[in-house]
């Protein structure tokens, strides 16, 4: 029997975190991890998609052309899917056991299992603590779908480990996984079709989802819309999928299938039956402290489902810090929660849409700012103008809501990020220096239209020449 203060179910993002800084604030912790530490992050997610995506961008041929460079496409895939994973390799260390043990944390490798409310049976070991927090992440939900189960098919957790290019890509879902895998082969030289049962991005700006599929288009990427989906199998080319649009039949083939159709929440043989803990097949239930049904149980990230980002589960951990060893009523806010599809260019988004923020405040009260990335000069001398940013505006210049699509505007949305978590106003984004030439000009530029008809306007010009007299 092991004592403990906080047991930790799942090495992921989430786990890590909340295990890394109640070590080192006093806390005795142990973890429980069935799998690698790291979680889907670091091994299957994030990490990898990011790695490959940064050898698919170096392949822009048209735009080394734009700029009188000359290049050929020569793409070692095998070579590719090495560097692949020695990112992963070179993140590793900071996610191991071995960083952990010297922390402090005591780490059992095994899967965990609820005996009751206040105990854990993990491998050999029983775990008897305080306080249980599960962080156990999600998995790709494999669809429904008529003759899957007789071929083989990549997920995100087996596609990296793949070192032969596929010859052509069949995508299954165009949310941020699909669409990003789509981009990053189609840019290595894969054909790439992909399937969608709405439309691709749906929690995104309309417009600037519309231009990602211009985009896809020119990368010679197809993309089939609102399609029904009636069986999948074998052929000469390797796989099938039958699908119609609008009633109309009809088939593709490819080599290689990537199913990428939403997540589910890992709750295999936790038996949270055993502690009381309410659940359901989306997830743990949980209040806005993320606190289950058991008050001294918590649930983060991907588990409690909601928004499912790293980020998110990381942002869980600090909320379940306070709440546990400073005994804050610490409660989720979403208020500025950003995401970014990595696409390219990528696709960027923080607070409120368009139509979150009409409902919440009423048409009439706002203002939607934009500026295209032709009106950067950075983004000219780049040859990256594909892009633009709109920003909500509500009275007195709160800002409620940024979408950005351009060359790395994952970073770009930053600034707007803090502003909107501070609670700044737009005047604050339209008043700092930004350093020339800068893709950043582009926040201070949209910015500053705010207040454009006010300074250009008729009774301004009176003002003006009546003050240039005296």
């Amino acid at each position: 029997m092991i004592k403990t203060d906080i047991c930790i179910i799942g090495g992921g993002s989430g786990g890590l975190t909340l295990a890394a800084v109640a070590v080192q604030m006093g806390a005795k912790v142990v973890l429980v991890e069935r799998d690698r530490m790291g979680g889907d992050c670091l091994n299957y997610g994030c990490v990898p998609s990011k790695a490959l995506l940064a050898a698919a961008h170096t392949t822009a041929i048209d735009r080394a052309r734009a700029m009188g460079i000359a290049l050929s496409r020569k793409v070692d895939f095998p070579a590719v899917s090495k560097h692949v994973q020695q990112v992963i390799d070179s993140i590793a260390p900071h996610d191991s056991i071995e960083r952990f043990t010297g922390l402090g944390v005591k780490v059992i490798q095994a899967a965990a299992q609820c005996l009751d409310a206040r105990t854990i049976k993990a491998g050999d070991a029983t775990v008897s603590a305080r306080y249980i927090v599960f962080a156990t992440g999600s998995r790709a939900a494999i669809p429904p779908i008529p003759g899957l189960e007789d071929i083989a098919f990549f997920t995100n957790e087996t596609i990296f480990s793949h070192t032969t290019l596929p010859g052509h890509l069949l995508v299954i879902g165009g949310g941020p996984i699909g669409m990003e895998m789509a981009h990053a082969h189609a840019q290595l030289g894969s054909k790439v079709t992909l399937l969608e049962l709405v439309t691709i991005m749906p929690r995104d700006d309309a417009e600037l989802v519309d231009k990602i599929r211009q985009r896809s288009a020119q990368l010679g990427i197809r993309l089939i819309e609102k399609c029904k989906i009636a069986r999948a199998g074998k052929s000469k080319d390797g796989i099938t999928i039958d699908y119609s649009v609008d009633g109309k039949a009809s088939s593709v083939s490819g080599t290689h299938l990537l199913i990428a159709a939403g997540r589910k929440p890992n709750l295999d043989g936790l038996d949270l039956q055993q502690a009381g803990v309410e659940y359901s097949q989306n997830g743990i239930k949980v209040d806005n402290r993320l606190r289950t049904n058991r008050k001294h149980i918590y649930a983060i990230g991907d588990v409690v489902g909601g928004p499912q980002f790293t980020h998110v589960a990381r942002y869980h951990a600090g909320i379940v810090i306070r709440n546990i060893l400073f005994k804050l009523p610490a409660r989720v806010s979403y208020t500025a929660l950003p995401w970014v599809t990595y696409t390219d260019p990528e696709l960027a988004h923080v607070g409120l849409s368009w139509q979150q923020a009409c409902d919440a405040y009423g048409a009439g009260s706002l203002r939607q700012l934009e500026c295209a990335l032709t009106e950067n000069d950075r983004a000219q001398a780049e040859r990256r103008t594909d892009g633009k940013i709109k920003v909500i505006v509500g009275k007195r210049g709160k800002i409620l809501g940024v979408d950005m699509l351009g060359m790395r505007a994952g970073e770009l949305i930053q600034p707007w990020c803090l502003a909107i978590s501070s609670g700044l106003s737009i005047k604050h984004m339209a008043s700092y220096i930004a350093p020339y030439p800068t893709m950043g000009e582009v926040s201070k530029r949209v910015a500053g239209s705010y207040y454009a008809d006010q300074l250009f306007s008729p009774c301004t010009q009176r003002l003006v020449r009546l003050l240039l007299r005296l």
